[in-house]
């Protein structure tokens, strides 16, 4: 497990996080996020919060039920490219 700054990032949570760079992830507010990936709900259930809590995926908009997922400056710095 690698991170940024003092963030662990898992495999998983890459995976995720690059899902998110490409456009295939919604957000589903409420008391706990809820992440969709391809229209269908991750079976990880606690990775948006997790991600969301990290700083690396932004918190959904509390008034829409459904919006797509979005990453911050930060996890758009764990999906870039080593180089």
């Amino acid at each position: 497990m690698s991170g940024v700054g003092t963030v662990p990032v898992s495999g998983r949570d890459r995976a995720v996080l690059r899902a998110v760079a490409a456009g295939r992830c919604e957000l589903g507010a409420g008391c706990e996020p809820i992440l969709l990936v391809d229209g269908i709900v991750c079976a990880d259930f606690s990775v948006a919060q997790r991600l969301i809590v990290a700083g690396l995926l932004a918190a959904p908009d509390p008034a829409l039920p459904r919006s797509p997922a979005a990453l911050t400056a930060a996890g758009r710095e764990v999906v870039a490219p080593a180089g």
